[in-house]
């Protein structure tokens, strides 16, 4: 009996997959419920499992985008009745072929062994002047006017002769080729530039879906950034001195994330327009914060979601973004915790971006960029005084937010970070 392998739906805006890998080969027998093959969506990948125990045999290409409900593969079950014969008589094999115990020799055999063996006189070898690596007459004389030596040259010929149309395409090995003066000058010179080589790589349906979104992003929002700079002196202090305490308690440490999470959970309270999002011709306002947490995988950037984020802790806020984190670079994320978010923040301070201008995560209205914290001089109560500054980026849709809320929005959350007591009085 034959069963077809298809492409399951992997979720309702989810039409088409790319096959990523075939962990087992074509003609491979395999288990039920085993894994055959790794399909990757435009958000996450998943492992295609067999259907019942028998024999694959593949019908779709690694690297393939393929339709769900399409067939892939087929498995037929009869292979699973042959594999479970085989690993039965493989013990039975085992016994037939126990080695027996050696028998004791007899007189006239031991004595057979001691009388010397006459040697048979081989007959004189003839040389085979057509032998392999040997040139023909006519290879011979192309390969004397090119200086070519016939060990320089692989024959095609029977025995691996070396034929006549092998020494009119034989060429000298680079180092033996004569050099002209005019060669010799060109050789001297400096050589200009390096290698030219290039390859192609079809892009991964993550990789497709993250340029469309990012292209339709820009070309239907009427997006604009504005920056501001926050002194990080008092936040570094308080995690200096509470970080131990934190994670002794909590058993996590105490990131920046957590903080700006709790900083813009606060600030949205005041201009609720930087949560919300456009649909259609309607204005939709959210009372809960879902953020999504900006994420740098091998396989490229995605948004896990941490759901009522404005309800958390800071030390659950941590544990919750630690737990996505690490499962996106794992590859191990549902659908689900990829889908939705009211808003962004993403930060390329960890690479050491010193500012940018990040786009919106559509239909979210806004994404906050942190970047990298370097020490800086900055005039404090009239005297220049070096504190580690970090750059904000603040970008929005104009459609839904005006320029007077996103810069108030951003100062407040300035407010925050550089008075982080505020956070905690909820002032």
């Amino acid at each position: 009996m034959e069963i077809e392998i298809k492409i399951p739906s992997v979720g309702e805006s989810i039409t088409e997959v790319t096959l990523a890998s075939w962990v087992k080969k074509d003609g491979d027998v395999v288990k039920q419920d085993e894994v055959i093959a790794e399909i990757e969506s435009d958000k996450a990948s998943f492992e295609l499992n067999a259907e019942q125990a028998g024999t694959l045999h593949i019908l779709a290409k690694e690297g393939d985008t393929i339709k769900v409900g399409s067939k892939i593969a087929t498995i037929d079950t009869a292979g699973a009745a042959k594999a479970e014969t085989k690993e039965s008589a493989a013990p039975k094999a085992a016994e037939k072929t126990a080695p027996e115990a050696p028998k004791a020799e007899t007189a006239p055999a031991a004595e057979a062994q001691k009388q010397p063996v006459q040697k048979e006189t081989a007959a004189p070898e003839v040389k085979d002047s057509y032998a392999a690596g040997t040139p023909s007459p006519a290879a011979e004389k192309i390969l004397d006017e090119k200086n070519i030596a016939p060990t320089d040259v692989q024959g095609t010929g029977r025995d691996g002769r070396i034929t006549k149309n092998d020494a009119v395409q034989a060429q000298a090995p680079v180092e033996k080729q004569p050099v002209s003066p005019t060669q010799a000058q060109q050789k001297s010179a400096p050589v200009q530039g390096g290698t030219r080589n290039e390859h192609r790589e079809k892009m991964s349906t993550l990789r497709k879906t993250i340029a469309k979104r990012l292209v339709e992003a820009k070309n239907l929002t009427a997006m604009l950034t504005t920056f501001n700079e926050v002194d990080m002196t008092a936040v570094m202090d308080m995690r200096k001195k509470y970080k131990d305490t934190f994670k002794d308690k909590y058993g996590i440490g105490l990131g920046f994330m957590s903080i700006f999470t709790k900083a813009v959970c606060e600030a949205i309270k005041e201009f609720p327009a930087v949560n919300s999002s456009i649909d259609d011709t309607d204005l939709v306002y959210h009372d809960f914060v879902d953020m999504g947490i900006a994420v740098s995988t091998p396989r490229g950037l995605v948004v896990p979601v941490v759901r009522n984020v404005e309800n958390m802790s800071l030390a659950d806020m941590e544990k919750n973004i630690a737990d996505l984190a690490g499962r996106a670079r794992d590859n191990k994320l549902t659908i689900e915790e990829m889908t939705g978010g009211t808003f962004t923040i993403t930060n390329g301070g960890v690479f050491g971006s010193l500012m940018s201008t990040p786009i919106l995560n559509a239909p979210q209205s806004a994404i906050l960029g942190m970047h990298n914290i370097v020490d800086r001089p900055v005039a404090l109560n009239g005297q220049v005084v070096i504190r580690p500054m970090m750059y904000l980026a603040l970008s929005y849709d104009h459609r839904v937010i005006d320029g007077r809320e996103s810069v108030s929005f951003l100062v407040k959350i300035k407010q925050y970070i550089e008075d982080p007591m505020r956070l905690i009085l909820e002032v």
